[in-house]
């Protein structure tokens, strides 16, 4: 009786672990192939190489791209040189991505740059909002820009106990943002296993110098965030439920959520154009591929257009699609009048001209 007992629950566990890899599979969408969609005008970018996961462009048409980006389970290129920050102007005829220059007391031998964001104040002073990860935590930097110089004057480091497994920033002032925690845990073992498991546990955090809050939860990789402009509506992308979560922002800074777009990609971060507020996503076509590195099967890229993704019937077109040959896992796509950058997670950085 016994051995029947230990072999059910044996054919029990398999059958259990068996559904979840099927599941995860589904949820990386591990059997998508691309058709391609190309865009005519476009090349890469001279001097990244080792990543571009987020880009942040300034309404005057300056571009900001975090690079090298170490994060567990990912490739990288270059495990052990530090991150960077670049600048494009995409108001030059031939812009090239020029390395900002840090300010001293920032350690930058840690430096491990995530999801970026700007805010302009009413001096017209820039502040640079960076999730960094140094030794694998989580931070979020402040810095200021100064645009003679071509440099970021690093202000203060901004930790906290609800700012655990950060993934990216939108800033809502000079020392307040919206923040995703993309896990629950930060140790990467726990991580990959509430993947696993398919756990619900993901958010997404309010935080000021007097209150630190949990505003929206119950996602499976909160990944991207960013807001409209009018900034009535926070834009939140869940990258493994294929979706983008449309949330209403309140006085008190708190968010109910109004509706869910479904998705059939792995977006990632999210560009909001200032002048129209379409929304432009940069997507992992099959997170198997990210996920599993092989060169001999690499991971494609995506990108996405929604337009007016408040209304009852959306529009999301397919602006460009490849199968990694060009550009390897894209994680985000930004506009500024005609020029398209597409940045990614480990690789390089693409320039298209729409």
């Amino acid at each position: 009786m016994g051995k029947v007992l230990v072999l059910a629950l044996a054919g029990i566990l398999a059958a259990l672990l068996g559904e979840r890899l099927m599941e995860l599979r589904r949820k990386l969408n591990g059997s998508r192939e691309l058709e391609p969609v190309e865009l005519p005008n476009c090349h890469l970018i001279k001097g990244i190489e080792r990543g571009s996961e987020d880009i942040d462009i300034l309404p005057d048409g300056l571009a900001f791209i975090s690079s090298g980006l170490k994060y567990p389970g990912l490739n990288s290129f270059a495990p052990d040189k530090p991150g960077e920050i670049f600048l494009m102007d995409l108001n030059d005829e031939n812009p090239r991505a020029i390395e900002l220059r840090i300010s001293r007391g920032f350690d930058l031998a840690s430096f491990n740059p995530h999801g970026i964001s700007t805010y302009i104040d009413k001096d017209d002073s820039v502040y640079l909002f960076v999730v960094n990860h140094p030794e694998f935590k989580s931070t979020v930097e402040v810095f200021k820009f100064v645009e003679d110089e071509n440099a970021l004057v690093h202000l203060k480091t901004i930790r906290h106990e609800l700012l655990s497994s950060l993934n990216d920033v939108v800033a809502l002032g000079p020392d307040r943002f919206y923040a995703t925690n993309d896990h629950y845990f930060s140790d990467s073992i726990l991580m990959y296993l509430e993947m696993f498991l398919g756990l619900t546990w993901s958010n997404v955090v309010y935080y000021s110098p007097t209150e630190v809050k949990e505003v929206a939860s119950g996602f499976y990789l909160a990944n991207g965030i960013n807001i409209s402009p009018d900034k009535k509506y926070v834009y939140i992308a869940d990258l493994l439920a294929h979706s983008i979560h449309v949330m209403e922002k309140h006085a008190n800074w708190s968010l109910t959520q109004l509706k869910v777009l479904e998705l059939d990609t792995l977006v990632d971060n999210l560009s909001v154009d200032p002048y129209t507020g379409d929304i432009w996503g940069g997507c992992h076509p099959n997170g198997m591929k990210l996920l599993f590195y092989d060169p001999e099967n690499l991971p494609g890229s995506e990108v996405i257009r929604i337009q007016n993704i408040v209304s009852a019937k959306p529009t999301v077109t397919q602006v460009y699609a490849e199968n990694g040959s060009v550009l390897e896992g894209s994680s985000v796509a930004a506009v500024h009048s005609g020029k398209l950058l597409i940045g990614t997670v480990f690789h390089k950085a693409l320039y298209c001209e729409l």
